[in-house]
């Protein structure tokens, strides 16, 4: 602006490749323009092709990329410089030409690779953000963000470096779960509030992007001002991939109500939590597991409710505050669709064939296909649940979910302490609505002849095995100790009354929840968890050591950490990774 006032009269034009209206406002109010004329062309680059994966194979998907464009010119971003050589290097070992770049190379080498590249000597160039500035190279075939971007507007300059030729041209990003925790954690080192709130809606744009089930393309146009109402773009993964219409009306509620009941003032990730029935630190710490919509959800898996999360903000029903944890709010929109009993339609990808396939939350089925759990209890349980509801005026998945009603008829508890590990029974449903559903079960039972199967019948002899065969079994074939010790786990139990139930030690209790996790049995968990800003130590350290050994992350945070607490951690990571949105 100094330049502008020496300047006098002179005519002043400023450029800019990216731009969101409130930076072109801010261009304007800096430089003191006077009633410039603005001129935006569109943002839209139709050639380019937007999608995002799990990082959960990551390796194998970026290869097959890469071997499509092969002898093609490629860009892969990522977070640090350590990690674009070790990329680099892993890309070189697998038959590819590759090079890193980043800002901590030599003057000199950085401008050769970049020569290199724009001279198609080198195909493959792994960077941190440091590349790309002033690169004109027309015929870049593929860019794959293995990290999360900075910004929308960083995610948008950085593909824009793809397909300048007009060429057909992959925009790929890799995300996980794990991911949004490492961005959060570096933004709550920074010391500046405002900056902090600022790099958290940056944050939360981003993943708004990264999480959606509606058109890329449209989300990316609309964030940079540009009005763009196409329904389908045809060039991005969620337009390409076939869809359908499902009723979303109840668990939509389940979320609006979660969100109502916890004061407004958590993001996603909570109350997924909540309404999951997961005993985490923060759930505890602030008693939502007594609230009536702990555990009620359990149709809808982890990934399934961030999705829906962004459907329904989306939709209108949910926004972002602004400030530097974005809670969910409930708009006016969204407490008249609660009002109103309204029903809502959304649309969601129909699952292929191995996603169909990835087990339930909580088993319905034997192995041969026969159902366990009574039917005729659940019809009764049925009913006095919808006597319930309609005596308080409320939904019924509100007093309980059919799968918590599912697993009442198969375990047909008759006790207190046995209706309490019925999945989705936290404490306030216990105390609300124990004393009913018991005096059912136990009046059904009596009639029926039924017996609880809570407690394993012994096995034959002839297929009884030591303690030590059983547990050593290969994973996937996790025996019935171990599979015990996890269900007493998820009941809520801490590792000391684990392990004195099964009569052995904590660390063999953590031993076999690693057995059940590798197995791809689920655990609840989050429970045995040290508190949360223990745990991002060690989660940071056991990301820093880059190693699925405990001993260097353990030798990086001190003696004052114990190899168990570092293993309970470790196993709630792979948890996340095995359970990383698309």
């Amino acid at each position: 602006r100094q330049l502008r006032e020496a300047a006098g009269p002179a005519p002043a034009i400023a450029l800019t490749a990216t731009a969101t209206p409130q930076v072109r406002q801010d261009i304007l109010s800096q430089l003191g323009l006077r009633q410039p004329g603005v001129f935006v062309s569109s943002f839209n680059r139709p050639n380019l092709i937007y999608s995002v994966q799990p990082k959960k194979g990551a390796q194998t998907a970026l290869l097959a990329l890469l071997e499509r464009h092969r002898r093609q010119s490629a860009i892969i971003y990522c977070q640090s410089r350590k990690s674009t050589e070790e990329m680099a290097a892993w890309l070189a070992q697998q038959g590819f030409q590759a090079e890193a770049y980043h800002a901590g190379l030599e003057a000199g080498q950085r401008l050769e690779t970049q020569n290199r590249f724009i001279r198609d000597e080198t195909h493959i160039v792994a960077a941190t953000i440091a590349f790309g500035m002033g690169i004109d190279k027309p015929d870049v075939r593929l860019v794959a963000h293995y990290d999360l971007p900075g910004s929308v507007e960083g995610y948008y300059q950085e593909t824009g470096r793809a397909g300048r030729d007009s060429q057909p041209s992959d925009c790929v990003a890799f995300y996980s779960y794990a991911d949004k925790s490492k961005q959060e954690y570096f933004i709550r080192q920074l010391e500046d509030e405002t900056e902090r709130e600022r790099a958290q809606w940056r944050l939360e744009q981003v993943l708004s992007l990264y999480q959606r089930r509606t058109c890329r393309r449209r989300f990316v146009l609309n964030y940079l001002g540009e009005d763009w109402d196409e329904a389908n773009c045809g060039a991005c993964d969620n337009c390409l991939r076939p869809t359908e219409q499902y009723d979303a009306t109840e668990p939509a509620q389940k979320l609006l109500s979660a969100a109502i009941r916890t004061g407004q003032r958590f993001g996603g990730r909570h109350l997924a939590a909540v309404l999951l029935g997961h005993s985490t630190a923060k759930v505890l710490e602030r008693g939502h597991d007594k609230l009536p919509v702990f555990g009620i959800e359990q149709d809808f898996s982890l990934d399934e409710l961030r999705a829906l999360t962004e459907d329904l903000k989306a939709e209108g029903l949910l926004e972002t505050a602004d400030g530097e944890y974005a809670s969910l709010l409930v708009t006016d929109k969204g407490r008249a669709f609660l009002k109103n009993r309204e029903t809502l339609t959304l649309t969601r990808p129909i699952k292929t064939a191995s996603e169909s396939q990835r087990p339930p939350h909580r088993p319905r089925l034997s192995e041969d296909g026969a159902q366990t759990y009574d039917a005729g209890l659940f019809r009764e349980l049925s009913g006095l649940r919808k006597r319930l509801a309609d005596e308080r005026g409320v939904p019924a998945f509100v007093i309980f979910s059919n799968r918590s009603l599912e697993d009442m008829a198969r375990r047909v508890p008759r006790s207190v302490p046995e209706f309490a590990q019925v999945s989705g029974v936290g404490q306030a449903k216990l105390n609300d609505f124990g004393g009913p559903f018991l005096e059912l079960i136990g009046r059904y039972a009596e009639q029926h002849g039924l017996e609880s199967p809570s407690i394993q019948p012994s096995m034959p002899e002839q297929r009884r095995q030591p303690r030590e065969s059983q547990e050593e079994r290969p994973p996937g074939e996790v025996s019935l100790r171990v599979r015990e010790t996890g269900r007493i786990v998820s009941g809520g139990a801490t590792l000391s009354q684990a392990a004195a139930a099964q009569g052995v030690t904590e660390e063999r209790v953590a031993h076999q929840l690693e057995r059940l996790v590798q197995a791809g049995v689920p655990v609840e968990l989050w429970h045995l968890l040290p508190p949360p800003a223990r745990r991002m130590r060690i989660e940071t350290a056991l990301r820093a050591t880059g190693s699925e050994l405990l001993k260097p992350a353990r030798e990086l945070l001190g003696e004052d950490y114990g190899y168990i607490e570092l293993r309970l951690v470790r196993l709630a990571m792979r948890q996340l990774r095995a359970a990383a949105p698309v």
